[in-house]
């Protein structure tokens, strides 16, 4: 079966963001990020290393990781591995020579429209988060 040219976009990203969330574990021992800011127990913002740096918002996080920033929200249950067009979009535009065609926000959405209506991603039913997620076969 042939490869969606949005996969390998999606797959790099969900390795960074698995990067940056293993860093701000490894840093603040624990899963629970949004959990230790909201309860002061660590600032908005701050460094994770010399060359690495975070900032929470909302019910995500931006981290500036090896000179680009992933941008991601946590999902339902913390999970690190949701995806939506904006958030691969603003990816994309970190590494605009790589991913130059995506780039283009009005092409990425509807390869993106495209790549739901395989059934390669689905939003968890129940859940109030606005996040896709791989389905497995």
């Amino acid at each position: 079966m042939k490869t969606h040219p949005l996969e390998i976009l999606i797959s790099e990203y969900l390795a960074q963001v698995k990067k940056a969330t293993d860093l701000l574990e490894r840093s603040f021992g624990t899963k629970n990020i949004l959990g230790m800011w909201r309860s002061k127990k660590i600032p908005q913002r701050g460094s994770l290393t010399d060359h690495t740096t975070y900032e929470l918002h909302g019910i995500g996080c931006r981290v500036y990781l090896s000179g680009i920033c992933i941008d991601f929200d946590y999902g339902p249950d913390g999970r690190v591995d949701g995806f939506d067009p904006w958030r691969l979009y603003i990816y994309a535009c970190e590494l605009p020579r790589k991913y130059k065609k995506f780039t283009n926000k009005e092409y990425l959405e509807s390869e993106f429209l495209e790549y739901l209506k395989l059934g390669k991603a689905n939003k968890i039913p129940g859940s109030m988060s606005n996040l896709y997620f791989i389905q497995h076969e």
